[in-house]
């Protein structure tokens, strides 16, 4: 049998297996035994950074792209499947001729030859790193919650000056802002810190004298630690 007529049968299930993937993000792979050969398909070159048709994939090459911290990893698995022929999946990234790291998960199974003789392993990478989007996404959603948190240890500090003071919301923000400007320090932590030292005052019904009060108002800057 030719190595021909093993693609044309090996072709059909992994063709089927990527239906509705997306072009660039999922591709197929066949590796033969008997001489070490690979061939990849034009999505799986182009994640290892080549352009369709230009990659002649060796074992060494294979290899060569994939992250110093899983090198082994998957250099295990693949004497594992020379020496099993069994089935396999990993996860593990892979760095491209131009230096990007892709995180991949690859799947195979045996590869049979018109006989029914195992002649190799055939499969699919799946390009699962995040993209552009999915990153501006989550760039975007840690902003918000950030703001989230700072919103409310602000509010909370805005509270305590309202009640203190007997001022509204906007004195007590201006206020806090005052202190924030002069002492050099971001509002939040100056916020969440004055918090923090308002309620561990130890009191019971009754408000602590006001010169304690202003003392921490004046001073919270001093313990504000670092931003982490």
């Amino acid at each position: 049998m030719t190595r021909e007529s093993s693609t044309e049968n090996a072709e059909s299930p992994v063709e089927h297996a990527l239906a509705g993937g997306e072009p660039q993000r999922v591709g197929w792979f066949r590796f033969y035994f008997a001489d070490e050969c690979w061939e990849w398909s034009p999505q799986v070159e182009r994640m290892h950074g080549y352009e369709p048709g230009t990659a002649h994939p060796t074992t060494e090459l294979v290899l060569s792209h994939k992250h110093p911290d899983d090198y082994g990893q998957v250099a295990a698995t693949l004497d594992e499947i020379r020496r099993t022929s069994g089935a396999f999946s990993t996860r593990h990234r892979i760095i491209d001729t131009a230096g990007d790291v892709h995180h991949v998960v690859v799947v195979g199974d045996q590869l049979f030859d018109d006989a029914g003789a195992i002649i190799g392993t055939q499969g699919f990478y799946v390009d699962v790193s995040p993209t552009i989007a999915q990153a501006r996404e989550r760039a975007v959603t840690e902003v918000v919650a950030e703001i989230a948190e700072a919103r409310g240890v602000i509010e909370q500090a805005k509270g305590m000056l309202m009640l203190i003071y007997r001022i509204n919301a906007d004195a007590a923000f201006e206020l806090l802002k005052w202190r924030s400007q002069e002492t050099n320090t971001k509002l939040r932590l100056l916020a969440k810190q004055l918090a923090k030292d308002f309620l561990e005052l130890d009191y019971s019904e009754v408000l602590p004298n006001r010169t304690v009060l202003d003392r921490l108002l004046l001073t919270t800057h001093l313990r504000v630690g670092p931003d982490v």
